[in-house]
């Protein structure tokens, strides 16, 4: 019971977000690279609900297009990451021995890279481009969630329905897609909710370092980016676009816990 007002709290920020980068170009005003050129810098208006930026264009609606952006990517990326660990973390545990050995000891080594800083050097020989990033991200973040089913998949193995399965003459490709994976998706779904939430924040930071999302197209991050050039002068660039990272990820956040406790044996009591 005391988990379910955060639990609706963070369903509401998770929807208000999809529903933003859904519906964003029925919901914004304005196209987010028009340029008002006689209304440069001006405060939140009537006119310019979180008002404009240095070359006049509508900050309410470039958040719009924003978030389309941090979604897409938080998504892509995890999907890609999910993809990659539940196969490598299947084949471990369910195998062991030698596969075990192998791809346990790649996932160590891939561990002793500071993911944020691996990002920064694959991206430094490649396009900043959007679907550069959202693979990159990926391609670097399926460690834990390989850790996880192995984990699952060791303790599935030995039950005693996967034991009735072998004795009914399953082969390990049934035994591996019906039995196994269905009851190891519970923690992943934690894993992949929680990164999200990462995806979106490593995205804007890349983005705030010039290497992301690169302008004019809108980004949370790129937005930071141009409001800390005029920070002293124009606060509402810079508030607005970390609000929105801030929100998100913490309704992620929240989502992921509380999907843990849920998911925890009596957790739904």
């Amino acid at each position: 019971m005391r988990g379910r007002p955060l639990l609706g709290f963070s369903m509401l920020l998770v929807l208000g977000m999809a529903v933003c980068a859904v519906f964003a170009p029925w919901l914004a005003p304005f196209d987010p690279e028009e340029l008002h050129l006689g209304s440069k810098l001006l405060p939140p208006t009537a006119e310019f609900w979180l008002g404009t930026d240095a070359l006049g264009r509508d900050v309410f609606s470039r958040l719009l297009y924003g978030a389309r952006i941090s979604l897409w990517v938080g998504f892509v990326s995890v999907g890609i990451s999910v993809a990659v660990g539940v196969a490598l973390g299947l084949a471990a545990g369910f195998f062991r021995g030698l596969v075990d050995e192998v791809i346990m000891r790649f996932v160590d080594v891939m561990l002793c890279f500071p993911s944020f800083f691996l990002i920064l050097a694959v991206v430094a020989f490649l396009d900043a481009n959007l679907f550069n990033i959202m693979v990159i991200i990926g391609l670097t973040s399926w460690m834990g969630v390989a850790r996880l089913v192995r984990a699952e998949t060791l303790s599935l193995r030995e039950r005693d329905f996967v034991a009735a399965a072998r004795l009914a003459g399953a082969g390990s490709a049934r035994i591996l897609f019906v039995h196994i994976l269905p009851n190891a998706l519970g923690p992943v779904l934690v894993s992949a909710t929680l990164g999200v939430a990462g995806a979106i924040l490593t995205e804007s930071s890349l983005s705030f370092l010039g290497l992301g999302v690169q302008a004019p197209i809108a980004s949370w991050g790129n937005m930071l980016l141009e409001g800390k050039q005029t920070i002293e002068i124009a606060w509402w660039l810079s508030l607005f676009p970390g609000l929105s990272i801030l929100l998100t990820v913490l309704g992620y956040n929240l989502l992921g816990e509380n999907l843990r406790r849920l998911l925890e044996p009596g957790g739904a009591r």
